[in-house]
């Protein structure tokens, strides 16, 4: 909170976002209550939005992908539920824009942002596998399947730069219009 403070004080509150991860289960990093853990961090996030008059941009709290994987990355079950409990906790708790991410399909995208479960959704990986993915959820195109493997490798050719664009002979027939 100490950083968020200086960064508000520095440039404005409508200038800086927060992401948090309450339920993050990857390279030994975890916490025992996520929602707890989210919620203090979120009640102490309006609190500074209080004592400043002015909202963050956004909060970003990332899933813990129990909806696309059925487990955490060190093999935790979980469930729909329980994800789902999570989010619209914090959601519900946070005075301010709220943005999420962690295994959304455009469908589940748009399903989160129409039940008020968020305002915003946005996409890591499958960025990195589609270079066009606006326009290809805009048109509901195919999404290129990601490689994580790729992702951070030093190689300069297969990775980040090799997943092919969508194209008016690949493409669904609305791209004619383009």
């Amino acid at each position: 909170m100490q950083v968020v403070k200086a960064v508000v004080s520095a440039i404005g509150a409508d200038r800086v976002a927060v992401r948090i991860s309450p339920a993050i289960d990857h390279l030994d990093a975890m916490n025992s209550n996520p929602l707890r853990l989210g919620l203090a961090v979120v009640e102490r996030l309006n609190r500074l939005q209080q004592e400043v008059g002015s909202k963050l941009t956004y909060l970003h709290v990332t899933q813990p992908r129990y909806t696309s994987y059925g487990q955490t990355e060190s093999g935790r079950p979980g469930s729909k539920e329980e994800e789902a409990h999570l989010m619209r906790n914090l959601r519900k708790a946070y005075q301010g824009t709220f943005m999420c991410s962690g295994g959304f399909t455009r469908e589940l995208a748009i399903e989160a942002v129409a039940q008020g479960d968020a305002d915003l959704v946005s996409f890591g990986r499958l960025y990195k596998s589609n270079p066009d993915l606006v326009l290809r959820l805009e048109v509901n195109a195919p999404l290129n399947k990601y490689n994580r493997k790729t992702f951070y490798t030093q190689d300069p050719v297969v990775g980040y730069t090799d997943y092919p664009f969508l194209n008016k002979e690949s493409g669904p027939k609305s791209l004619s219009r383009l």
